[in-house]
């Protein structure tokens, strides 16, 4: 924009197109991203997992749920408030205070036929905290989901086998 007052900015941001609007409603790419693609910024879409960089919420990562154009705010999986009433509603974000971590892949057009990175870890088990230490744990020790499965069974077999023996 070629004005330096606020109120021009947000009289030519308010009246614009849709289409221009969502260009405007874009964020940074990571550096894996960045350096795959070779652009600093792409229009934000849902699907797109993208991490908090500003405000009370920095740090959090979450995949987007919904993107309003016109009020130029992005919603994002798990930022939840509780209102007064009860009921939970997600919170509005600012695109520019967001930066893309992984790119929805379902339009080639959008990265024009580039090679997009897997983000480290993509392919592991989602899930809390205490899940992910479980899982080290098990690594460590050699403990597996198999074995685990099998001393179930094994204890089931001996259950039945028990009644068996009484008669």
């Amino acid at each position: 924009m070629k004005t330096k007052k606020p109120k021009k900015q947000r009289a030519r941001l308010y009246s614009s197109t849709l289409a221009s609007q969502g260009k405007m409603l874009s964020a940074h790419l990571s550096t894996e991203l960045r350096k795959a693609l070779g652009k600093r910024a792409l229009p934000l879409r849902t699907d797109d997992k993208v991490k908090v960089m500003r405000g009370s919420h920095s740090g959090t990562r979450g995949k987007i749920t919904k993107v309003e154009r016109k009020k130029q705010r992005v919603f994002i999986e798990g930022l939840i408030r509780k209102k007064a009433d009860g009921t939970e509603v997600q919170i509005p974000i600012k695109a520019s205070n967001l930066l893309i971590v992984e790119l929805e892949r379902s339009d080639v057009k959008r990265v024009k036929g580039k090679e997009i990175p897997k983000v480290k870890g993509e392919d592991e088990k989602k899930g809390t905290k205490e899940e992910k230490a479980e899982m080290k744990k098990e690594e460590k020790t050699g403990n597996s989901e198999a074995k685990k499965e099998v001393k179930k069974d094994a204890g089931k077999k001996e259950a039945k086998e028990k009644p068996k023996a009484k008669k």
